[in-house]
């Protein structure tokens, strides 16, 4: 039985700049741009969020709704300096991390010896050190495997964490809401939801062979995390080459201006995953990728050393379009990365982050 700690920074960047301006402590930040840019929120302090400020949100909206916002440009610099370490501490205690991005990491603690091998003990001690350490806070999640500990994460935050003990998996997954499964966005959660499965514990009614009517090949995936299973490794980090989002419909796109309305919403998640990671300075390349109704696709890329714009993505878009003008059943959109960025196998180039609109 393995023994798995998610840790999540709380609120990253925002805390960072509060503990270099102790002056702020207590106010409500953004990180981003000025209101009269496209800019867009990295991250929104607590203080903030009161007001519905969240990440990937406009700082012109974010201002609207916090009028008194202090928007503080981001030190990507100063967030890797700490998010280094934050690692170093977690390093005191094993050697198989998988980081996620700047502000969250796995951590196999399953051959630990600190603590008589307690992972409760075990992050705790770790949220202890970086809070006297580096006067930041984290919140843990602890659990058998990597989907039961980042969900676990999320449940005493901020500056908390949560057990789920193997003996308690059954009752903790059965009343988990779908949208909770890895992968599961807005429009596959929509789609569950049309289908009476609101729960965990719904999806669990139904067999691998069932589930593949809906949804082929990720049924087994969906099968296994509805039970709280997960066989995934903590996988040590190596060099990332690109960052991607792509969606999948079940209804072919027919038109352009069809494919041009999906990019805002493919813009957000990219973007937030974009920021997450702190890869803004490695970009060399942006490019579109459209799947067609027989399955044969097309990519289009230029180069581009900053991070691209909705505009920029939909000037693509029309490009690689016009090279068939037929049906589209899957968009997607991203950047090229050309210097060393250290991510997980889930952020690999081989492993796109996927939205399914099924």
């Amino acid at each position: 039985m393995k023994k798995i700690i998610h840790i999540d920074m709380d609120c990253f960047y925002a805390a960072v700049e509060v503990k270099y301006r102790p002056e702020l402590k207590g106010k409500p930040l953004g990180i981003g741009g000025p209101p009269n840019t496209r800019s867009v929120l990295c991250t929104a302090s607590y203080e903030a969020r009161k007001f519905g400020v969240r990440s990937a949100m406009p700082s012109s909206q974010a201002v609207r709704l916090c009028p008194q916002l202090i928007l503080i440009p981001p030190h990507f610099d100063l967030y890797k300096a700490e998010s280094r370490k934050v690692r170093e501490i977690f390093e005191r205690f094993t050697k198989k991390i998988e980081p996620l991005s700047l502000d969250e990491a796995y951590l196999d603690v399953t051959d630990c010896k600190e603590f008589g091998g307690s992972a409760t003990l075990i992050a705790q001690e770790i949220r202890r050190l970086i809070f006297t350490e580096l006067n930041l806070t984290a919140s843990a999640g602890i659990a058998p495997n990597k989907f039961l500990a980042k969900i676990a994460s999320d449940w005493n935050k901020p500056n908390g964490q949560f057990v789920v003990r193997p003996q308690d998996v059954e009752a903790f997954v059965k009343d988990l809401p779908v949208e909770k499964i890895f992968g599961v966005g807005k429009v596959t959660a929509q789609k569950m939801h049309n289908l009476g499965l609101h729960k965990c514990s719904d999806i669990q009614k139904y067999s691998v062979f069932e589930l593949q009517q809906w949804w082929g090949s990720r049924s087994q995936e969906l099968y296994n995390f509805a039970r709280g299973i997960d066989n995934r490794e903590v996988i040590t980090e190596w060099e990332r080459k690109s960052l991607t989002v792509e969606e999948t419909y079940n209804k072919d796109l027919t038109s352009f201006e069809e494919c041009r309305k999906q990019i805002p919403g493919l813009y957000e998640d990219f973007l937030g995953r974009l920021e997450r990671g702190g890869y803004q300075e490695s970009i060399k390349g942006m490019v579109v990728k459209l799947k067609f109704f027989d399955f044969k696709q097309t990519t289009h890329e230029e180069v581009i050393h900053s991070v691209p714009t909705v505009q920029d993505f939909e000037r693509l878009l029309e490009k690689a379009w016009n090279r068939r003008g037929e049906p589209v059943r899957l968009v997607g959109l991203g950047v090229r990365l050309g210097t060393t960025n250290k991510g997980s196998k889930e952020d690999d180039d081989s492993s796109p982050q996927m939205r399914f609109a099924i």
